[in-house]
């Protein structure tokens, strides 16, 4: 009880020197990684991660060549994790050959234990994550949003600069030659090799661009494969075209009729009890039982 309740609760925050500092845990002495990290500061101080990149997150650093000699080692440093940091992250550098069985089991793990999982495959570039975490530790997120801007003219710049060879200059040269982009549509081939910075080949990238379906090699594949089985199965004879009223022709699928089996042969209504029997030569009228029905099965068993 004594170990739980200890490790329910969450350690100081170690705040650096200079707020630009990023804190170094002692273990990580001798680090390569720490001649990496550049453009701010380092500092060591008694913190249970490796790296605290901001005041609520905390990295571990696990070398995969180290982590196949001592599989035991990261899990030990989780645990003593513990709740510590908003932000967890476990920085993962792949230096063997072997990856990827190792990486999907710390992803399992870190999963388990609410970890972000970041994957270098250098000293450089896990020294260039340890350095964006800290200089975006008070940046706002919408940083990171996509910039798309809703006028017109931006609207049309990233439309038309999605076509091969067409830059942001011929956008401002359609537009200021045609004035929208239903002009630029209806544009000939002519028109446009007579603008400058227009050549054969852009000019064939408009137009194929502007005029051709929306359909692929796959979509085209697909519908040719469809029709050769329709027509092969139209040629065997499974299917027959048949024509509705209104003058359209369609293909109906023929069924087979279905063979008549005995149990309907032999399923004729029987008397109820309650029927009157017809009346018989020297007795009067009156009710009896109706005879029961003797099927193909009961002649066999005799």
């Amino acid at each position: 009880m004594a170990t739980s309740t200890t490790s329910s609760v969450a350690p100081p925050v170690v705040i650096p020197a200079s707020g630009s500092n990023i804190i170094v845990s002692p273990l990580q002495r001798g680090n390569p990684v720490l001649d990496c990290i550049r453009n701010v500061g380092k500092e060591f101080g008694d913190i249970v991660a490796d790296y605290q990149v901001g005041r609520t997150t905390g990295v571990l650093f696990l070398s995969l060549k180290y982590h196949r000699l001592h599989p035991e080692y990261i899990l030990t440093r989780i645990e003593k994790l513990g709740i510590s940091y908003n932000l967890r992250i476990l920085l993962v550098l792949c230096d063997i050959t072997e990856h990827r069985e190792p990486i999907r089991e710390l992803t399992k793990a870190c999963l388990i234990n609410n970890l972000t999982v970041i994957v270098a495959f250098s000293n450089e570039e896990a020294g260039h994550y340890l350095t964006t975490y800290k200089q975006f530790e008070f940046k706002s997120p919408d940083m990171i949003k996509e910039r798309s801007e809703k006028d017109y003219h931006s609207i049309l710049r990233s439309t038309l600069t999605t076509i091969s060879k067409v830059n942001k200059t011929d956008v401002e040269t359609l537009r200021m030659n045609f004035g929208s982009f239903a002009k630029i549509a209806k544009a000939t081939p002519e028109q446009l090799q007579n603008l400058p910075g227009f050549g054969q080949v852009k000019v064939k990238n408009i137009n194929n661009a502007l005029d051709k379906p929306f359909r692929n090699q796959a979509t085209s594949s697909i519908t040719t494969s469809l029709s050769q089985q329709k027509q092969r199965e139209l040629t065997q004879g499974t299917i027959q075209p048949t024509l509705h009223p209104s003058g359209s022709s369609t293909r109906r699928v023929r069924r087979e009729e279905s063979p008549t089996w005995d149990i309907e042969l032999d399923d004729a209504p029987l008397l109820d009890d309650e029927d009157e029997m017809p009346p018989q030569s020297g007795k009067s009228k009156g009710k009896a039982k109706a005879i029961p029905q003797v099927f193909d099965i009961d002649l066999d068993l005799t």
